[in-house]
């Protein structure tokens, strides 16, 4: 084609291996026009309550993680609070073989029904501790060892018992695998 045979409006120029839309494609096309808006609208409604539902249960979960969260901080704080009351309550019999003992040693004479009513009583209270996972540290004879010994003592002695415990001064105790007290010992050099 030469430029004298070209249309003016360019719109109207037929481009190499495309067609005119039908007028049948054209009516049809504006009249989906309005059913496509209304899926739109459609698909949008249903987005936003999606969105206010999932918000919804967000807040209710925050809501509960919050209680959660109080709750467990208050069961913490009655469980330090009241922590020694099963303790204190265990050491109730004790206090009263003790009293017992006292008013005993008041009405009798002798030594020995005083010595064998503080014996029952130390082992009734070494028993409990046991029972509570409570166990005296065995000492001397041993390596020592400074996480479970605390040396207050040197003593010259032969070779064999260069860095054993030679003599506990005052016995150490552990509480489930941990050490509550020291055992104060004297070691050998």
């Amino acid at each position: 084609m030469d430029k004298e045979n070209k249309p003016c409006d360019p719109e109207l120029e037929v481009r190499s291996g495309e067609e005119e839309p039908a007028v049948e494609e054209v009516i049809d096309n504006e009249a989906a026009e309005p059913d496509r808006l209304t899926l739109l609208s459609k698909e949008l409604a249903d987005t936003k309550a999606e969105l206010e539902k999932e918000k919804n249960q967000y807040l209710y979960l925050m809501a509960d993680f919050d209680n959660f969260r109080k709750r467990t901080i208050k069961e913490k704080s009655d469980l330090i609070k009241n922590g020694a009351e099963s303790a204190m309550k265990g050491l109730l019999p004790v206090l009263d073989d003790f009293e017992r003992g006292l008013q005993a040693v008041t009405d009798t004479d002798g030594a020995a029904a005083v010595k064998e009513g503080m014996e029952l009583i130390y082992n009734k209270f070494v028993k409990y501790l046991e029972q509570n996972g409570v166990k005296a540290i065995d000492s001397t004879g041993t390596d020592f060892n400074d996480s479970l010994h605390e040396a207050v003592a040197l003593v010259p002695g032969p070779e064999e018992q260069k860095g054993k415990v030679i003599d506990t001064l005052q016995k150490g105790y552990m509480l489930n695998d941990k050490v509550l007290r020291h055992a104060k010992v004297a070691v050998g050099q």
